[in-house]
């Protein structure tokens, strides 16, 4: 490869995932600007510190948009204590029984229930990554879900690269998984990199 291949490859890996980041942001933000109801903040609140109306309406939506994001961070953490109650737990228990008996309602509900729970779950299990070798000689990384068959089958997810949200479930024996000595953000960030990665981490694993 020639030198300045090598340099705008480099480049890109650094500029790469801060335009994606900074795209994300902005997709949240926009999204979250458009369902955030006007009366929330009067657009008159500026009025006689902002004398420009552009930047004026900029600064309101600015403002909406942070009391969204605060109210539904409050609130998140309101139900996660209310879910350490015995009022969480009925309610939990009701709202689980209300949504399993609507046929649509039902899949959507469970598989987003499932996917909260194994990605910001607090069991490590849930989380940690194995090596499966799916033909002679061939292995690929995927994740323990915390989950068995029964028949005792661990089950796993195997993440499709770079995209992790989709991907495979898997049912296999303990016996033919192999335990990986590394962490889980170390091993989503050589799924998520196809591969690139892992060389840093190697690296960082000879070191020790």
């Amino acid at each position: 490869m020639s030198a300045w291949k090598r340099d705008f490859v480099s480049g890109l890996i650094v500029i790469g995932p801060i335009l994606v980041t900074l795209f994300v942001l902005y997709f949240v933000y926009s999204f979250v600007e458009g369902l955030t109801p006007e009366f929330l903040i009067p657009a008159e609140l500026l009025d006689h510190l902002i004398e420009n109306p552009a930047v004026r309406d900029q600064a309101i939506e600015f403002l909406r948009v942070v009391l969204s994001l605060a109210t539904l961070l409050a609130v998140i953490a309101i139900v996660g204590f209310l879910m350490r109650t015995t009022i969480g737990t009925v309610s939990e228990r009701l709202l689980d029984a209300g949504a399993n008996r609507l046929p649509i309602i039902r899949v959507v509900y469970n598989a987003s229930k499932t996917a909260s729970e194994t990605a910001f779950g607090e069991q490590d299990q849930l989380q940690e990554p194995v090596k499966l070798e799916v033909w002679d000689g061939l292995r690929m990384t995927a994740f323990k879900t915390g989950r068995t068959t029964s028949d005792g089958k661990e089950v796993l997810f195997l993440p499709t690269s770079p995209n992790i949200t989709t991907g495979f479930l898997l049912e296999v024996h303990q016996s033919e998984l192999t335990e990986l000595e590394e962490s889980t953000g170390e091993a989503l960030t050589r799924v998520l990199s196809a591969g690139f990665g892992e060389a840093d981490s190697d690296d960082r694993s000879s070191s020790r």
